[in-house]
């Protein structure tokens, strides 16, 4: 049986659970297997900070060579003791105003030297000085190496803070430090304990020059985040905070470059085809070409060996006209036939007229709706009295019907 705090909780794609159980002076990898864990099924209430009480034995981790816990039950034993003094500590100082956001310093837009406290070779400072390296336009990083993790860390970690404060005091206007970074990798709550110190948070909220605090990954907080004047997830969030508005300006200047250059090669374009164009070479070429289309205009225009030509052109001329006279005679022709057959149709039309009969003393009657009264069936179906109109070959006169 061992009883411990659980960090670095987590569960792989197979189902397996492995965490690490640590009493504050020693830790002990731990591993819940498929089987083992359905039947455990505590585990996934389980979280970082937990005191629990497992039961297993002990196996080996053949590819590291460690000895491992292999869990067959776990329980909860309390919270974490570590958990519980960093809870206690937090809140004593955030009730001394450590945390006050009214206190902390404004971080420089435009940083030019940079102290950055961690352990010397660390991950952190990799991840740190790569993304500096690709942001940055201007600014220095100078390293202040400290005891990041164990019982030398808090202790270490204080005088690194006093000698970058004390370095900078010192230093001539140009060579003070803008900025602190305090940082380091994530870890369990026992790795990233000495950024919990009490003395070391003090030293943080007093120090002159803003201070920012990166421990750790997303899901660590520890006190140093709190007191800090910024709080950046990762050593690389960090180092993207600072290099932030350099960044801006690098992709301004990039924008101008690109902006002028185009300008540039527009204007020095134009500038060319102006120069091309005034060039003797090309006016020489232009008055030739020129010439030769007056030339061949001209050549074109002379009547000197064109005689088959134009005579060609008159025999034209003297056809159209012939064609024109003919088509002429034969109009003139048509109309005069055409105008003989109309005269004769009138005439015949003349004699079959209705005028010619009355002319001869006949007469035609019209009911008083101008109707036809061709026959005497019609006019029986005329009434007494009614008005009609009887047309003689040289006028009309009305009349009465009258059927006594």
């Amino acid at each position: 049986m061992v009883v411990g705090e659980i960090s670095n909780l987590s569960c792989s794609s197979g189902g397996h659970w492995y965490l690490t159980l640590s009493d504050g002076q020693s830790s002990i990898s731990a591993a819940v297997f498929k089987g083992d864990a359905f039947r455990n099924p505590l585990l996934r209430e389980l979280k970082d900070g937990d005191k629990v009480i497992c039961t297993g034995s002990i196996g080996v981790y053949s590819k590291r060579g460690t000895f491992q816990l292999i869990v067959k039950q776990i329980q909860f034993a309390g919270v974490g003791d570590l958990k519980v003094e960093f809870e206690k500590l937090k809140k004593r100082l955030a009730g001394e105003g450590l945390f006050d956001l009214d206190t902390k310093k404004k971080i420089p837009s435009y940083p030019k030297r940079v102290a950055v406290i961690t352990a010397e070779g660390a991950a952190a400072l990799q991840d740190f000085l790569n993304i500096y390296k690709r942001r940055s336009i201007q600014m220095d990083i100078v390293l202040v190496p400290a005891v990041v993790q164990g019982d030398a860390a808090p202790a270490s970690l204080r005088n690194a803070l006093m000698a970058a404060i004390k370095t900078s005091m010192d230093a001539p206007e140009d060579q003070k430090y803008d900025v602190i970074v305090l940082t380091r990798g994530g870890g369990s709550l026992e790795d990233l304990w000495a950024f919990n110190d009490e003395a070391l948070a003090w030293e943080i909220y007093n120090c002159p020059i803003p201070v920012i605090s990166a421990v750790g990954h997303q899901v660590d907080y520890s006190i140093s985040d709190f007191v800090a004047d910024l709080r950046c997830e990762t050593p690389s969030a960090a180092a993207e905070t600072l290099t932030d508005s350099q960044t801006r300006i690098l992709q301004k200047l990039n924008h101008c470059k690109k902006s002028l250059v185009g300008t540039m090669e527009l204007e020095l374009g134009r500038k060319k085809e102006v120069l091309e164009a005034s060039n003797p070479h090309t006016l020489v070429d232009l008055v030739w070409s020129l010439f030769n289309e007056i030339q061949k205009s001209l050549s074109e225009l002379d009547i000197r060996g064109r005689l088959g030509e134009l005579t060609g052109f008159h025999e034209a001329l003297m056809s159209l006209d012939e064609l024109s006279g003919r088509m002429k005679y034969a109009i003139e022709t048509k109309l005069r036939s055409t105008s003989t057959k109309l005269d004769s149709l009138g005439q015949v039309m003349t004699a079959l007229g209705p005028q010619n009969v009355l002319d001869r003393g006949y007469t035609y009657i019209q009911d008083g709706k101008g109707k036809l009264i061709g026959n005497k069936k019609q006019y029986e179906k005329l009434k007494s009295g009614e008005s009609v109109a009887v047309t003689f070959a040289d006028g009309k006169a009305n009349a009465l019907v009258s059927k006594e």
